[in-house]
């Protein structure tokens, strides 16, 4: 069983019990960093997201069906009183737990069901170059992103087109995307390019040094719109069944010539920095 189908599993069968993400990593046999990273790109959404939305879903149809005692529901899903559940069932629904059992439906909620694993974003994927990098140094635009929330990342790299032909002491054509100050819930995300080692960053850019280490290097020659099809693959499938392991680092996509930025089409690479080798 892959990691992210033990982790959804643990979910449903325990959670009306506390569960940290740690809890999660050792039923899924993986580090914490890595089923952070894995999780949100098999299902979406981080998995402490994941959690309190299918705990709050499960007691909207408690209460529709009829539960009285919404203090008692609150106390058995983790929540220390009735105020912090209706805080977050609000948030969630935009209803409040009272109006739910009122109604006695949950029509117009976004329930968030039980979640296997999505198979349409599996990619099929060339044998890694596992390759020691030298130290990289780049320039660019870095902003903040939820992992739900990636997709506005083409928005970032249409911003970046028009400044990065004026960035001094650029290297080479290609372009570089590093996912970086990761947490369990969202990470920075740099579009830039590779600079001479030294140069000063222009106003509105930041400089992000990469020290030399050792890569799984992931060619894909399809479309750019597959990568989240790509790095799911990764983390889900090949790390777990590798002599590698995911090392806690920025890692990022290259984008080589003869990747056409207009059109999304000429291939790209992920590198992931690995231990193990």
């Amino acid at each position: 069983m892959r990691p992210i189908d033990r982790a959804l599993w643990y979910i449903e069968s325990h959670y009306r019990e506390p569960i940290a993400l740690d809890d999660l990593a050792h039923v899924a046999g993986v580090s914490r960093y890595h089923l952070s990273r894995s999780f949100c790109y098999a299902v979406g959404l981080p998995a402490s997201r994941y959690l309190r939305l299918r705990r709050l879903s499960l007691a909207a149809i408690a209460l529709a069906n009829g539960k009285p005692d919404i203090l008692d529901l609150a106390l058995s899903l983790g929540y220390g009183s009735h105020e912090a559940f209706a805080r977050a069932f609000k948030e969630a629904f935009g209803r409040t737990p009272e109006q739910v059992r009122r109604d006695r439906h949950t029509e117009n909620l976004k329930l968030l069901e039980a979640q296997l694993m999505n198979e349409t974003l599996l990619a099929d994927l060339e044998t890694p170059t596992i390759t020691r990098s030298e130290p990289l140094s780049l320039i660019g635009h870095s902003r903040t992103h939820t992992f739900a929330g990636a997709a506005e990342i083409p928005g970032q790299w249409q911003a970046f087109g028009p400044h990065m032909n004026t960035i001094p002491g650029r290297l080479g054509k290609a372009t570089y995307g590093v996912i970086h100050a990761a947490s369990d819930e969202s990470f920075d995300y740099l579009a830039g390019v590779a600079v001479a080692p030294g140069t000063v960053a222009p106003n509105g850019m930041i400089r992000l040094d990469l020290p030399a280490r050792a890569y799984a290097v992931f060619r894909h020659p399809g479309h750019v719109s597959e990568i989240r099809q790509v790095c799911n693959t990764i983390w889900s499938e090949w790390l777990p069944g590798s002599e590698f392991q995911a090392f806690e680092g920025p890692w990022f996509e290259c984008y080589p010539p003869p990747f056409d930025p207009q059109t999304g089409v000429g291939g790209f690479e992920v590198w992931i920095p690995v231990s193990g080798c």
